[in-house]
């Protein structure tokens, strides 16, 4: 194959990271922005072509890609658009395959991000041997891929899996990028963590907690973890209550299309089981019998970066052998 190389993207809600892959699956390089401090879509397409050039050049030129592949937020497979992104700057639809076609001069293919990393899972990591599972992305949203028969769902109109926007808490937390009251992504998210830490330190004022030493703006998921590693009582009931959250969720996910596996990725699984062990826990309360202890929940095997990076890629070599 002349053309050996594909450009992989992974849009976040908090940061972009993209990269050269080649056709066995290997970034050779990867650099990342930050997703919203753009104020115009067409800016941010100009960075990631700039900081591309350099990865582009030691690859050979441009005439050794066969294109680029993209994961992002409410990404459309279907008309390669992103449609009323909650956690993205740029609002409405964005035709961004489009745009980043005529940029780069290469066939551009987008996915939703969470279902680019279930790819990424699918070929390259914990999921190779598996043809029934579902990622779970735990950043600054919480994203998901569902995977039944070793194919995406995406539904008829390219938006299926929205498992982050299912209500668990109906008329609970609002979820200001939506509007909506009580979803997944309101609780189980780094910033679901940090809005609980701020509910339970004003709901506790009596109790003792390192987190008071944090202002507001210095508050995150991580400096909860952080906490909680030292053995702060407040910090761990935050781990503990989000893990019923996410299990509680699961096990609805769990009864809808029975997965063999599920794959917890992304900044929030740093906390390892601080947030592994409750959310088991309340999996496995809240299944029938039927399906309790036959589904794996496990960490991502691949890095961070690498998993949406690796599944956007694959859209292009599928797109090649199409």
């Amino acid at each position: 194959m002349k053309n050996k190389f594909a450009i992989g993207i992974d849009i976040g809600g908090t940061t972009t990271k993209f990269g050269v892959v080649d056709n066995n699956g290997k970034i050779l390089e990867q650099d990342r922005i930050l997703s919203n401090e753009h104020d115009e879509v067409g800016q941010f397409i100009d960075d990631i072509y700039t900081k591309m050039q350099p990865m582009i050049k030691h690859a050979g030129g441009i005439e050794n890609f066969i294109g680029i592949g993209m994961g992002a937020p409410n990404g459309n497979i279907y008309r390669g658009t992103i449609e009323y992104a909650a956690n993205l700057r740029w609002k409405g639809i964005i035709p961004i395959a489009d745009m980043m076609s005529k940029k780069f001069n290469l066939p551009t293919r987008l996915t939703n991000d969470a279902n680019a990393a279930a790819m990424g899972e699918m070929l390259f990591g914990a999921c190779k041997d598996c043809k029934h599972f579902i990622t779970i992305t735990l950043g600054t949203g919480v994203g998901s891929g569902i995977v039944i028969d070793g194919k995406i769902v995406v539904g008829h109109d390219g938006f299926a899996g929205e498992l982050g926007h299912t209500t668990i808490r109906p008329g609970g937390r609002l979820h200001k990028g939506t509007g909506l009251h009580g979803s997944l992504e309101s609780y189980a998210s780094a910033t679901g963590v940090r809005d609980t830490a701020i509910e339970m330190l004003t709901h506790y004022p009596e109790e003792t907690s390192l987190l008071r030493k944090y202002s507001l703006d210095e508050l995150t998921s991580k400096s909860v973890y952080e906490c909680a590693m030292k053995g702060d009582k407040i910090a761990n009931q935050i781990f503990e209550f989000t893990g019923q959250i996410l299990g509680e969720s699961l096990a609805n996910f769990v009864m809808f299309s029975s997965p063999a596996r599920i794959v917890l990725f992304g900044g929030l699984t740093k906390a390892g089981n601080l947030l592994l062990n409750p959310t088991r826990k309340h999996m496995e309360q809240n299944l029938l019998p039927i399906f309790q202890n036959k589904v794996e929940l496990i960490l991502s095997q691949l890095h961070e970066s690498d998993a949406a990076i690796l599944g956007a890629s694959a859209l292009v070599w599928d797109l090649n052998k199409n």
